[in-house]
Order: structure tokens, then sequence, then C-alpha cells
């Protein structure tokens, strides 16, 4: 059975969310931030050296990396459930958004979330191509979403829980203000129960 060792306020909720839409068995360890400095205890280092979540473990194998992870459990299900079938535009739209959402919109939501804990001037170079690239994303993001219910297209898959995460971080930091198709979007997906779950994790 996979374990799934789950940190706090982290992109492990990920995992938890797609073994609940899956129904599968797992089991899960806990893992709690350190209050004063929020950083990951060393119960989690002692897992994976990179001391990050999520890391699963199956076996001999000790995955980290949330979209790897993810597509291990899909590659776990008969089913291949939350991924449309390889060669299908779905497919390479799922594959997009998967990378897309640790990938290009990761850095500027992560990097704008540290930078509103320290003054800022406004001045620096920094400033200027975060706010640029936050608005190309998110502006693309808005439209994908006026477009299709899902990113991949019309149906719910893995791709949905590894861009809600995110699109959660950026909302905390008010980002998703004037987004109206992005909060919409979010209030439908986090009615899913599975999601409810999950959340209910810490």
């Amino acid at each position: 059975m996979l374990t799934v060792h789950h940190l706090n306020q982290s992109r492990s909720k990920r995992v938890l969310w797609l073994l609940e839409e899956l129904s599968m068995p797992y089991n899960r360890v806990d893992h709690q931030r350190d209050a004063d400095t929020h950083l990951a205890p060393q119960s989690l280092k002692d897992i994976h050296p990179l001391g990050k979540a999520p890391v699963v473990v199956a076996g001999d194998l000790v995955l980290c990396e949330s979209s790897a992870v993810m597509e291990y459990i899909i590659d776990q299900d008969k089913q291949k459930r939350f991924r449309p079938p390889q060669g299908t535009p779905e497919y390479y739209r799922y594959l997009e958004w998967s990378h897309f959402a640790e990938g290009s919109l990761g850095l500027p939501v992560i990097s704008h979330l540290l930078m509103q804990k320290e003054e800022r001037n406004g001045n620096c170079a920094m400033d200027g191509y975060i706010a640029k690239e936050i608005d190309v994303d998110f502006s693309y993001i808005e439209s994908t979403l006026g477009q299709r219910d899902y990113f991949a297209g019309d149906t719910f898959t893995a791709a949905d829980i590894m861009m809600t995460l995110i699109f959660e971080i950026a909302e905390s930091i008010g980002l998703l203000e004037e987004r109206s198709n992005i909060l919409a979007y979010l209030a439908r997906i986090r009615q899913r129960p599975a999601y409810q779950v999950a959340a209910s994790f810490g």
C-alpha cells in the first residue's frame, strides 16, 4: 500500500486529493511545520533528502515532486482515471497544465509571496519581472477558463488538481481579485467531496 508523507500546508494536499478521487487505499503519515520558522521537520528529511512534500513510498520506491507522484498514482489505477488517453489533444493539454502549475506559474506566485514579506521600493528588476509574469500567466488562465470547464477539456483531470493548489496560494496573497473565471472555477472545484476530505487534513 502506498504511504503518503503529508506536510501541513503543502503540496502534498494534491496527492491526498487524487487518492481520494480514486478511492485508492493509502497510509498517511503526518509531519508538522515548525511553528516559528514554518520549515519542514527533520522527520521529513529522514524520508527524502530534500525534506519536501509530497513524498510517497511504495516498497523500495521513494518519490517526490507533485507531478511525478500524480503520474505514478494514476499508473496504479487500472482505469487510468483523471488522465486523458495518450495521444489525444486533451492528453497534451493535460501535460501542458500539469507542468505549467509548477513551472511557468509557480515561480512568479511563490516569488510574489516571498517578496511581500520584505520592504520593497519597486525599483528592483525582479519586481517588474514578477509583475509581468503574473499578468501574462493569469490572463492566459483566465482566457482558458472562459473557453472550457477544466484545463484539459470538458472533464476534470489531475491537471486541475495541480493548478488548484497554486490558485489557493495566489488567492491568499490577493492575486485573483479581478479574475472572475478563475474564482468561479475555484469555487466549483472546492465543492468536490474528495477535495474537501484532502483539505480537512491541513
